[in-house]
């Protein structure tokens, strides 16, 4: 398969005719799927009505088809034809962070969506992306997208085009290319279904962020412990890993660097997931920084493309200092700690 690629810009909004977005759009109506940036990564799109069309995520992917996939909008007045209720929680989390990176399960309406969207589940996730290419090409095409990440599954998610050629160039029918992604890692997923909401994976839009809009909300226990069925992407699997095994290690980059001292002894080659503040303190065979401690922003915003820039080097292990479990910090742990399959040193 050839994978036609588009390239557009931010400004997709403000033309009258943009044809790539027309063709590209043409292709999920065709049951076809098509990669595309939002502003947190890149998704590959399907025609969340189709089976047909949502097969071939799964076939591009090598997803578990038990994993549900987050549905995409183009506009809020889509969502009252494809959920059951929208309840007073969910409507204040709509108000506050839609369009963004917020993602809010609800139940869904019977015979809108395809079985292998929802994997069997009477809910579904669905958000507003905050990127105009996406917001776009989702208008045109007229259609709820299901989306999840365009990586290969348990590739670090691509926040570039180029990511996404990497893994699944030939796989899928196109790309639109939109250049880097913003925020940097997934959008957060929050269960309103239930009386008190429940975070199914954290992303974006921080823990305190919603609690400062709705008041408490609780950590889902599948979230903690892996066990049981997934009700939202990336609660189950190991996600993220680079291709050399990943760990993760708190204390001091000193530390850190007498670890790497003895591995090199041994004659292992060691990569450093580092920050800006550090960096200069590694002596290893690869040293990356990924943004600054001072700026957690910026660490996730880098994360994933610093995850696949180690498969550059040929290393037998990395090392990852560790961040603080605050704001996007939880989402940043959560990746890492996927990433490494819950290693730590």
């Amino acid at each position: 398969m050839k994978t036609i690629k588009w390239i557009v810009d931010k400004h997709v909004n403000e033309q009258k005719d943009y044809p790539h977005i027309s063709q590209a759009a043409e292709f999920l109506n065709n049951n076809e799927v098509v990669a595309f940036p939002t502003e947190t990564v890149y998704g590959l799109g399907a025609n969340a009505r189709s089976t047909e069309a949502v097969a071939k995520i799964f076939e591009a992917k090598g997803r578990p088809s038990d994993n549900p996939l987050i549905v995409h909008i183009g506009d809020r007045a889509q969502l009252p034809a494809l959920v059951k209720q929208i309840n007073e929680k969910a409507e204040k989390l709509i108000e506050a962070f839609w369009p963004g990176p917020l993602t809010i399960i609800f139940e869904k309406q019977d015979g809108v969506f395809s079985d292998k969207v929802t994997a069997g589940l009477d809910t579904v996730g669905i958000r507003l992306p905050d990127h105009p290419v996406a917001m776009a090409l989702i208008k045109e095409a007229d259609l709820p997208i299901a989306a999840p990440s365009a990586n290969r599954s348990g590739r670090p998610s691509p926040t570039t085009a180029k990511h996404v050629l990497d893994d699944l160039e030939g796989k899928i029918a196109g790309i639109v290319d939109g250049g880097a992604t913003g925020v940097g890692v997934e959008s957060t997923v929050i269960d309103c279904t239930a009386e008190t909401p429940v975070i199914l994976r954290p992303g974006g839009v921080s823990k305190e962020e919603i609690e400062s809009i709705i008041g408490p909300v609780e950590i889902d226990a599948v979230l903690l412990s892996g066990e049981g069925a997934p009700k939202s992407p990336g609660m189950k699997y190991t996600h993220y890993a680079p291709d050399a095994p990943l760990y993760l290690m708190e204390g001091s980059p000193e530390k850190i660097q007498t670890l790497v001292d003895d591995k090199q002894k041994e004659g292992l080659k060691v990569g450093v997931l580092a920050t800006e503040e550090s960096k200069g303190i590694y002596s290893a065979n690869v040293v990356i920084p990924c943004g600054s401690r001072k700026d957690l922003p910026t660490v996730a915003q880098s994360l994933y493309d610093v995850l696949r820039a180690f498969n550059e080097a040929d290393l037998d292990m990395i090392v990852s200092e560790v961040f603080p479990r605050d704001g996007i910090g939880t989402a940043i742990m959560n990746r890492l700690e996927k990433a490494a399959g819950h290693r730590w040193l």
